[in-house]
């Protein structure tokens, strides 16, 4: 059914004209380049006191001795894997290039986490792919897949894999039955980089069955394209899932599960290839004129109605899913990038839009209410100015809602790269810095942040840096940010 004019325009009223925030998340920037939170100096002790009731945060990062993350004061860290010195069961070196992560309950008190390793191409290419466990190999040919990381109460870390022979496995999802899915960023076909396989699906991984992960099945009902993330909406079955491509700019997807589907672990596996329906979206403003880029947002809180047109081959078997369409038939954004669910809905990242698009920035953050069938753009950064200085954030990638109230953000800009928390009435903040140089001292490089994510019961933030591959776990004194 489509989100007609009259049905966009009887929305808007109802939130206040079209530019009410949906989610418990407001708008949260306040102006390009105005991402790094500072406070004030204040001049007396009224002035002083009166600043720290609505301070925001955890204060400034204090300088790490051992040169890996900087956190406020009161924190920790603690390295759970390292690529190329921790090891997986089986005694192989865990893999590198951690990137989406997601964390569960697992038995006897233990935590359970699922950590992706973007390997791109053949797997000579890399000195850490993910290990050819027998059963749960897709491609042999590929170098990415899963691992899955087990942090028992006592403090002992076990790692085994969880899927092999994937390539690119980027960001991903969780679902509301308590399993991953792991999404392929690359769509190389059989016979390309030595690829034995097609690439560009979805699969799904369970970190507390390891017999339900083998012979892994690419869900192709997803479609089959450059994937980013995945959230599956659990009132009304949809799954949205992005795509991370230029040339032209990519899009994000709603695929509508067949009537009577029953969810679960494993009953993906049971549907066929061309099961529900995908589509792509078609988005207009409250005049209802319609959007071609989503980059065309230059307010916090624009407000887009969102129709959604069926994908023509999903498969993509001679032309890619995003090719398919005539740019006046869908809405793009560059850099499509994480998801996560929360507040009834989806948030959904666009990580920065240059040439390729109508209008320049350093990242969006975007919020998709189901109910309303409606996104309002909730973080706007302006093109960073000197990204080499510790500022200005750019390049959000992997999101996640923090139970402490609003988000937490992972940088993938240039130059710097932090966590960021974001409150919901739009003060943002500093979690971690990355000092990890990875470059030379004359040209430091500093490799971006993923898979953030926190324990089921809240009290740990997981985050890997990518390059070379570490998964750290951060603790401290958390507490819920002030609405201000």
């Amino acid at each position: 059914m489509s989100l007609t004019r009259r049905d966009f325009a009887r929305n808007s009223a109802i939130t206040g004209a079209g530019v009410a925030l949906a989610g418990s998340v407001g708008a949260l920037a306040t102006a390009p380049n105005a991402l790094a939170s500072t406070d004030t100096d204040t001049d007396s002790a009224e002035d002083e006191a009166a600043d720290a009731r609505h301070r925001v945060g955890y204060g400034p990062l204090v300088p790490d001795p051992k040169g890996i993350l900087a956190l406020p004061a009161g924190f920790t860290y603690r390295v759970i894997t390292h690529s190329g010195k921790t090891r997986l069961e089986s005694g192989e070196f865990t893999p590198s290039n951690h990137d989406g992560t997601a964390a569960f309950d697992g038995p006897r008190g233990t935590t359970l986490l699922v950590n992706n390793h973007e390997l791109k191409g053949p797997r000579a290419k890399w000195t850490y792919p993910v290990p050819l466990t027998e059963g749960l190999v897709y491609d042999p040919a590929a170098a990415g897949g899963c691992t899955v990381v087990e942090v028992r109460p006592d403090g002992r870390v076990a790692e085994w894999v969880g899927i092999a022979g994937t390539s690119t496995n980027c960001a991903g999802g969780v679902t509301p039955w308590g399993t991953w899915l792991t999404c392929e960023e690359n769509s190389d076909k059989a016979g390309v980089n030595g690829m034995t396989k097609d690439h560009g699906y979805v699969f799904e991984v369970d970190p507390c069955d390891r017999r339900a992960n083998r012979a892994p099945k690419p869900l192709k009902f997803f479609g089959r394209y450059d994937h980013e993330a995945v959230v599956i909406d659990p009132k009304r079955g949809h799954a949205y899932l992005t795509e991370d491509a230029a040339g032209p700019n990519g899009l994000f997807f709603r695929w509508t599960p067949p009537r009577g589907f029953a969810y679960g672990p494993g009953t993906f596996r049971g549907l066929a290839d061309d099961a529900g329906v995908l589509q792509a979206p078609k988005c207009f403003d409250s005049g209802g004129t319609f959007v071609d880029d989503l980059s065309r947002a230059t307010r916090i809180g624009t407000v887009y109605g969102v129709d959604w047109v069926d994908v023509p081959d999903r498969d993509a078997r001679t032309v890619p899913v995003r090719k398919q369409f005539k740019d006046d038939e869908v809405t793009r954004a560059r850099k499509l990038e994480g998801m996560w669910w929360g507040d009834g809905g989806a948030y959904i990242v666009s990580s920065f839009a240059r040439a390729e698009s109508p209008e320049q920035h350093d990242g969006q953050v975007w919020f998709y209410d189901p109910r309303r069938r409606t996104l309002t753009l909730k973080v706007l950064l302006g093109v960073n100015p000197d990204p080499s200085q510790d500022g200005a954030f750019d390049g959000p990638d992997n999101i996640t809602v923090s139970p402490y109230g609003g988000l937490v953000i992972a940088e993938d800009g240039e130059g710097v790269q932090h966590l960021l928390g974001a409150t919901d009435r739009g003060r943002t903040y500093p979690i971690a810095r990355n000092e990890l140089n990875v470059g030379t001292e004359d040209e430091p490089e500093y490799s971006e942040f993923a898979g953030i994510t926190f324990s089921p019961d809240g009290r740990t933030l997981y985050a890997n840096i990518q390059k070379p591959g570490i998964l750290l776990a951060i603790t401290g004194p958390w507490k819920r940010q002030k609405r201000s």
